[in-house]
């Protein structure tokens, strides 16, 4: 927390009389829920709220002044002193993966947000960065991740300009391409270039709804082989809420396309075949009809014969 400063920490703020801006800030650090701290350019944490200390275990004096290389490793001191060097350019980096190490040695994987520490001239000399628990969301899509490549359904996951991202077994089986065939690859390489666009409006709709349903895709396989699927797929969200890809699952049709496609065959086989008992009733009726106009002739010519023979018997 802000009032926890030792003495000769570099001044932040007005050093005689705090603004009441200033004091509203220290207020609202200090009683944040998330863990915060404020640290140099060199990673040296100068200032931190009581979510720090309950996140890692440690007291005050343990924390204060002390470099984030005692908290985390070598290779992620690095990566925060380049997410530093970002605060300075750009004001802000979001994102950054930290997992520090408790007073208790347990890591703690986090995600760090940091924005910019100006002095009055405006001048960064610090950063004020927001950790993030992320241990029940990484449980959760642990979870997830597991749900997925289990799945018996290809599902996949790509960013908002078709990236896949990661896929399931399901997904390998289908297309016949190995992971390194498939992943960081653009959906283009495997469909059409208007399925591409049809795809990324997909995607679109995904952003504005949160789903899409029964998209068609047509992916080439391996062996060069066209796959009619239908594509439902739903929003991928960071933790914030915004929409950074899509989770694809991929209906595999050729069964449900074979069995449309007996159908139409099986129907334009019984046309045929009562187009040929229409033509064949056609002929038996004809028949029966000429049959029926045969026999009334000659019962005509057999009531004449009678008659003719009445009337030779009479004279």
């Amino acid at each position: 927390m802000l009032d926890n400063m030792t003495p000769n920490t570099p001044t932040l703020s007005q050093p005689a009389s705090k603004s009441l801006a200033s004091l509203d800030a220290d207020i609202i650090i200090k009683n944040a829920p998330d863990p915060i701290f404020i640290s140099d350019l060199e990673g040296k944490i100068l200032s931190a709220n009581d979510a720090v200390y309950e996140l890692l275990g440690f007291r005050n004096d343990e924390v204060l002044e002390q470099s984030l290389s005692r908290f985390i490793s070598a290779e992620e001191t690095r990566e925060f002193l380049a997410a530093l060097k970002e605060v300075i350019e750009r004001g802000s980096t979001r994102n950054a993966r930290l997992n520090p190490r408790t007073a208790s040695n347990e890591v703690i994987p986090t995600t760090l947000n940091a924005s910019a520490l100006r002095d009055t001239d405006g001048k960064a000399i610090g950063a004020i960065g927001i950790l993030r628990d992320m241990r029940e969301l990484d449980k959760a899509r642990a979870l997830a991740d597991s749900l997925i490549k289990n799945a018996p359904d290809p599902i996949f996951v790509s960013d908002l300009e078709g990236k896949i991202l990661s896929a399931n077994d399901a997904v390998y089986e289908l297309l016949g391409f190995r992971p390194d065939e498939v992943l960081e690859q653009s959906l283009s390489r495997f469909i059409s270039a208007e399925e591409t666009r049809e795809f990324l409006a997909a995607l679109k709709e995904v952003i504005e709804r949160g789903t899409t349903r029964n998209a068609r895709l047509n992916p080439r396989t391996a062996s060069n082989e066209v796959i009619p699927t239908t594509l439902n797929a739903s929003a991928l969200r960071d933790t914030d809420g915004k929409v950074i890809g899509a989770i694809g699952i991929l209906r595999d049709m050729r069964a449900y396309e074979k069995i449309l496609q007996d159908l139409q065959e099986s129907k334009a086989e019984l046309q045929e075949k009562i187009l040929d008992l229409e033509k064949f009733e056609e002929v038996v009726v004809g028949r029966e009809l000429k049959m029926i106009a045969l026999e009334k002739e000659i019962e005509n010519l057999r009531r004449e014969l009678e008659k003719a023979r009445g009337q030779s018997k009479w004279t």
